[in-house]
């Protein structure tokens, strides 16, 4: 049976991209808030996103923090040795992006459409 290993989310960014070259390498990362409402209250996931290469370059050129994107991807688990004791990280790699907006531009429109008593994004936590 093959396995299958497929994450599809939309969220904020939780802070402005962490770029690095590693030799003819690019990896991105970042964390992203992915929130939702149940019986009036919001809770708010946070994730681990990692990309490569290519995309890391678009991620670096237009990605910031409060920007709106919907990401697919495989979650990836590591783990190694920190002064004897195992750790693990979960995180996203990330293969597909799409940018559905920035928090600038969101709460620009959101302000255009909406009544004044509206809440804006900047009430959100991330």
């Amino acid at each position: 049976m093959a396995s299958l290993n497929k994450v599809m989310l939309i969220g904020r960014v939780g802070k402005d991209p962490e770029i690095k070259n590693l030799g003819e390498s690019k990896v991105a990362k970042f964390s992203l808030a992915i929130s939702e409402k149940y019986k009036g209250e919001q809770k708010t996931e946070w994730q681990n996103i990692v990309i490569w290469n290519k995309l890391a370059d678009v991620v670096q050129r237009f990605v910031k923090k409060g920007d709106l994107l919907y990401l697919e991807g495989k979650i990836q688990t590591r783990s190694w040795d920190q002064d004897g004791v195992k750790r693990y990280s979960t995180e996203i790699v990330v293969y597909s992006m799409q940018m559905l907006g920035s928090k600038s531009s969101h709460v620009a429109e959101e302000h255009h459409n909406t009544e004044a008593s509206a809440p804006s994004l900047d009430d959100l936590p991330f």
